[in-house]
């Protein structure tokens, strides 16, 4: 009776044990996970729709992908998978073209079924907008005279909303920020000329660029009449005197410069380390109001002499040998020493701290991308997130960074590209280049 009883509990256990096997390899019941990434909602020409399939059970069996519009689908891929698949990451490319889709609605629907004996399936749908239309620009009419080195300001109106608009200008991408002109809903974009040759061809290219959200995309050209500019060269003669008094600092703050030479020291910071200073300065340039902030001309450091030029080419010589160049991105102000340094315009403090070669440094936001550079600061009296006033100090001047004397770095950049910054102390200047063009 005992061997009956431990015969029967035993297959209990075994068909218990069975069971639950079952159901945990090729008798799950567990549906496959389908999700469809949440940019697929508006389609244009082109577009590429990305599907993730996974069963974590007994992996996926088979999945597909279609588009239905007018009650006709069109299939975009259909996988078997022979070999236990877990997760299967699918990028389909998508031709509307092709496809015979039209302005409209539509359907996507994603399935999968898994590879157990009850196939189970699951089904996912998200309706999408078919889009061939590419969005309109309208620019404004103005006259666009803008200096190599210098700035403009452009303002459109679009056909619908953009997911990206902005200016491309030598290469660049200054984005437009959406306002609000005598009522009506515009686009507004401060864009730099680069302060060198133009490409290849002889001609700066510069557009408006709109990108709805159906990825389709408009270009239209931005007509500018270009004034040349000369820019300063200036031979700099660099002594043992300065270069046995500045780099040490350097050593001091960048180990891997320990044991150089002070001559191969100062290569290396104004070549390496400048590059990546102003790769810092673009960072802290991104953060920006997406409006104005500043309010008439820029305030010039007072009763300041100017020591060097925006867009001055330096090339600089050790013992009569050439052995470094650079372009200088502002305008250097002298005046006394631990002279009060006053912010040039109302904005917003996005950086307050030490950047290499600028050494003690402030940047604040104007709004639009518009940014403003106060760099070999003996002392900051500002911290980030702080708005100022026009005229408010912001810190003393210095030598801190590269600086041979104790003077003012002022820059203005747009998006992070350096700008003149003698446009913006100019008010007849202002008033016809920004002013008067967003006056209609």
């Amino acid at each position: 009776m005992k061997k009956k009883i431990t015969f029967i509990a035993v297959l209990v256990l075994l068909l218990a044990g069975g069971g639950w096997w079952f159901l945990a390899t090729s008798g799950e019941k567990t549906q496959p996970v389908v999700t469809i990434a949440p940019d697929a909602g508006f389609i244009g020409r082109q577009k590429t729709i990305n599907v993730l399939f996974s069963d974590a059970g007994r992996g996926l069996r088979h999945t597909e992908v279609f588009i239905t519009q007018d009650n006709i689908p069109r299939v975009l891929s259909r996988i078997d998978y022979p070999k236990k698949t877990i997760e299967k990451k699918a990028a389909i490319a998508l031709d509307t073209a092709a496809l015979k889709l039209h302005d409209g609605p539509a359907v996507l629907t994603a399935s999968a079924v898994d590879a157990s004996i009850w196939k189970n399936r699951a089904d996912v749908s998200m309706p999408v907008q078919i889009d061939l239309l590419p969005p309109q620009i309208y620019l404004n009419p103005a006259q666009n005279h803008i200096n190599i080195g210098g700035a403009c300001v452009v303002s459109w109106n679009l056909s619908e909303p953009a997911a990206k608009t902005g200016v491309m200008a030598g290469g660049v991408f200054y984005p437009a920020y959406k306002t609000n002109i005598s009522g009506k809903e515009t686009y507004v974009a401060y864009f730099a000329l680069p302060d060198e040759a133009p490409p290849e061809g002889g001609a700066w290219h510069i557009s408006a660029l709109a990108v709805d959200s159906a990825g389709n995309e408009t270009l239209n050209a931005i007509p500018a009449l270009i004034k040349k500019k000369k820019f300063h060269n200036d031979k700099i003669v660099l002594t043992d005197a300065f270069l046995n008094r500045k780099m040490p600092e350097f050593q001091t703050a960048m180990p891997e410069l320990r044991g150089k030479t002070p001559l191969e020291t100062f290569i290396v910071i104004n070549s390496t380390l400048r590059i990546e200073n102003l790769k810092t300065i673009q960072a802290a340039c991104v953060t920006t109001e997406g409006r104005q902030l500043w309010d008439g001309p820029f305030l010039r450091m007072k009763n300041a002499a100017p020591r060097a030029f925006f867009g001055d080419r330096r090339t600089y010589f050790y013992h009569g040998q050439q052995i470094s160049e650079s372009i200088h991105n502002g305008v250097d102000l002298a005046s006394l020493a631990n002279a009060p340094i006053e912010a040039s315009n109302s904005g917003i403090v996005r950086f307050a701290g030490v950047i290499g070669i600028y050494g003690n440094s402030v940047i604040i936001d104007h709004g639009m991308g518009l940014s403003t550079l106060y760099s070999h600061l003996n002392s900051i009296s500002v911290k980030p997130g702080q708005e100022v006033k026009k005229g408010e100090v912001i810190g003393v001047s210095g030598t801190t960074g590269l600086a041979g004397g104790d003077h003012l770095h002022f820059g203005i950049a747009i998006n992070g590209q350096f700008i003149d910054p003698v446009e913006w102390w100019d008010p007849h200047w202002i008033a016809d280049n920004v002013t008067k063009k967003l006056a209609f």
